[in-house]
């Protein structure tokens, strides 16, 4: 009973005095919102970091081909053929920590039609480990496989992009595509992947939504190459989870160095390495963002500060009564402490809300990822509450040692 006195004493105190409380608030509020929005963007961006990366493989290295013109390649094809199937095949055989490797050719497309409609998209022969390295769905059919690559299938995997633009009214298993001058029959469609950007560190994502995918060997014996290209455009070897993909990286390079004779014509991505470098910045980013959200949560408590001593004086006279009627230091001390934290408690609130709102507009307005983590409104609530304790002692204190004759004589 006495405390919910207590509680009942301050909501009446804090509703005297209404614009004087708000203001307090605002502080509470920014702070707290800041927070909450901060820890959101930052969780947003380090799960989409995650979704994009996985697209790619996380446990993957992915070797490309590098551009040259002409005059370059002329040169270097004296030493080196560029990327092959076998180097992916000696990659496999050679490195006991590489478990699979798939392998790409990008096709010189001018046309891919169906009776039904036409896409803009591009071809890719590939692998039929393509598919399980590149963490691919479907959405309906099957994926190619090494039946296909043995007998230069003319079958073809769709993205979904592809198959909306080819089949508009969908039903395209079983259906026929002619890409640039052959016909093919599409045995599978893939489903659409879930990601907000199409680039992540510079690498593409997503284009496979707008691709056809036939067998490679398909792709190298029935359509031509463009003159002095590599036999792939590029390999991918998934890596045991015992090696770092770093150090994995290394033993590939090295060893594809020496069948290219040392020819530098070709990338090695380490998606894993993106990762890390993406939660380099993100934790920079996190760190900033902590700081700002800290001051002014720091400059909230101030304010709760410097309220609670200007009340500690305007109240000084009911102070001095309070003691003359039997009120202890503690019930004083309890009363101010009950004020602040009413405040903190109040602001922590309504900032958590403001937090939300703003999370929602920075995602609105600037396509950031935002994850809501209870955790992180857990946090700053707490935080908060901490803040207006913290700041509300000592004017608690201070009221609670004042002298009850001096107090009751006072103006």
């Amino acid at each position: 009973m006495k405390y919910m006195a207590i509680w009942l004493d301050t909501l009446t105190e804090l509703s005297q005095h209404k614009l004087r409380t708000l203001l307090t608030l605002l502080g509470m509020i920014f702070g707290v919102g800041a927070v909450v929005a901060m820890l959101n963007i930052g969780e947003g961006a380090e799960r989409e970091a995650l979704s994009m990366i996985d697209s790619m493989g996380l446990r993957n290295l992915i070797v490309s081909s590098k551009p040259f013109n002409t005059n370059q390649l002329t040169e270097q094809r004296k030493h080196s053929r560029g990327l092959t199937l076998r180097d992916g095949k000696v990659g496999l055989d050679a490195l006991p920590f590489v478990d699979a490797f798939s392998a790409q050719k990008t096709i010189t497309t001018y046309s891919i039609f169906s009776a039904k409609g036409k896409s803009d998209g591009d071809a890719l022969g590939v692998t039929a480990s393509f598919f399980e390295l590149s963490k691919f769905s479907l959405y309906q059919g099957r994926y190619l496989n090494t039946d296909d690559e043995q007998r230069f299938a003319q079958v073809v995997v769709l993205g979904s992009s592809s198959a909306k633009q080819l089949f508009p009214l969908g039903n395209a298993l079983g259906q026929n595509v002619k890409i640039n001058h052959l016909w093919f029959k599409v045995v599978g469609v893939l489903e659409a992947p879930f990601l907000k950007k199409e680039e992540f560190q510079g690498i593409k994502l997503g284009s496979e939504q707008n691709q056809v995918f036939i067998p490679l060997s398909t792709a190298i014996h029935k359509f031509p190459s463009t003159f002095l290209a590599s036999e792939v455009n590029s390999l991918k070897f998934e890596v045991d989870e015992s090696i770092d993909p770093i150090e994995a990286a290394k033993a590939v390079n090295h060893l594809l160095s020496r069948r290219h004779n040392n020819v530098d014509d070709f990338n090695i991505i380490i998606p894993a390495a993106l990762l890390a470098q993406q939660k380099q910045t993100q934790q920079i980013f996190n760190i900033v963002m902590s700081c700002v959200a800290g001051i002014s949560l720091l400059v909230g408590g101030i304010g709760i500060m410097n309220i609670m001593l200007a009340t500690v004086l305007e109240r000084t006279r009911e102070i001095g009564l309070l003691r003359a009627v039997g009120a202890t230091q503690k019930d004083i001390l309890l009363q101010f402490v009950a004020e602040s934290f009413t405040i903190s408690i109040l602001g922590g609130l309504l900032g958590v809300l403001f937090g939300i709102l703003l999370s929602e507009l920075i995602a609105l307005y600037a396509q950031w990822a935002v994850y809501w983590s209870l955790n992180a409104i857990v946090l700053s609530f707490s935080i908060c509450a901490m803040t207006g304790i913290i700041f509300g002692v000592y004017p608690a204190i201070k009221a609670s040692k004042l002298d009850p004759m001096d107090a009751l004589q006072s103006d």
